[in-house]
């Protein structure tokens, strides 16, 4: 993977955002994704759900920017 593939954002900030205010979207406005923000905002993380879906995603290194780049390490 070269260094472009790779975002500026932090993966252990993002999973940090997730665990403590993840229904209200934080970790994605953190990355970019301000339209799923917004949603994640608006339903509380799609009922929690989407946040638990997003917290394993960002557990396992798996999450990305809105340029589609995986997080930093």
């Amino acid at each position: 993977m070269d260094s472009d593939s790779v975002s500026d954002k932090s993966n252990f900030t993002a999973l940090l955002c997730c665990l403590l205010a993840g229904p209200l979207g934080i970790h994605r406005f953190y990355v970019g994704k301000n339209g799923t923000g917004f949603l994640y905002l608006f339903t509380l993380g799609f009922l929690g759900i989407g946040s638990l879906v997003d917290l394993i995603i960002i557990a396992m290194g798996k999450f990305k920017d809105s340029s589609g780049r995986l997080l930093a390490k």
